[in-house]
């Protein structure tokens, strides 16, 4: 099953700018897209073109200095509880791990689920489904100083799901992963967006990678300097994530 793309968008940036005023850098300038619900969008661009900071912006972890940001119709500004609406509603994947060294990947993957109302039991079933998903269930009881690279990311995608988040944000999710490692997260990405209908925002300095996507934005200096959506790009079908 393809994921389907509604035309109301999930997210919609006005005119938002993000000045920061050590330096009176303009990091995003006067920026105004749209993403639609299901669609998988790359954002590209050299070093401090201002993608990572309108990743940030719209995920709720900065805000802008100009210009309104749009969830699902509201404006973040009028929204009173955006941690809420960033636990609940997004995962996020980053460059570097931040897996806790003296929990195992099992325990890891808990972590976000710890305030939440399921059981001890229920948290561990789910941990165990996500890490089977990604690949890792034969290392759960590892810790992560025990884990490549590649297995330490995958364990933090699977944290990243934990909360059945509609939309995936991914700031250079394979910086620091070899080329395989790399390809089987790209390979899962595209499992979420495809099976799951998930929304995918993705920053990543590889065109090859970035070209998967069905649209790609590509910043320099601050602004869009292009927005390529190919309704008819075929995105690969992807093999079991992270066969082992």
């Amino acid at each position: 099953m393809s994921s389907h793309i509604h035309e109301t968008p999930i997210f919609r940036t006005e005119n938002v700018s993000k000045l920061y005023p050590d330096g009176q850098v303009h990091a995003v300038e006067d920026v105004s897209i749209s993403i639609r619900r299901g669609e998988y969008v790359s954002i590209m661009g050299p070093s401090g073109s201002g993608k990572s900071s309108l990743l940030n912006m719209i995920g709720t972890l900065d805000r802008p200095t100009a210009g309104e940001i749009y969830f699902e119709g509201q404006p973040y500004s009028k929204i009173r509880n955006l941690d809420r609406v960033r636990s609940q509603k997004f995962g996020f994947v980053f460059q570097s791990f931040y897996l806790l060294p003296i929990l195992t990947s099992l325990e890891n993957v808990q972590v976000p689920m710890f305030e939440g109302r399921l059981s001890g039991t229920a948290r561990v079933r789910k941990a165990k489904e996500l890490l089977d998903l990604v690949g890792m269930s034969h290392r759960m009881n590892h810790m992560p100083q025990k884990l490549s690279v590649g297995e330490r990311q995958r364990v933090a995608i699977a944290r990243s799901l934990v909360n059945d988040p509609i939309v995936l944000l991914a700031d250079e999710p394979t910086g620091n992963l070899d080329s395989v490692s790399a390809e089987g997260v790209f390979e899962l990405f595209a499992h979420l967006h495809q099976q799951q209908g998930m929304t995918i925002v993705l920053i990543t300095h590889d065109e090859e990678f970035g070209q998967r996507a069905q649209r790609t934005i590509h910043m320099q200096d601050g602004h869009v300097r292009s927005d390529v959506s190919s309704a008819h790009r075929r995105i690969r079908t992807p093999m079991p994530p992270f066969a082992v």
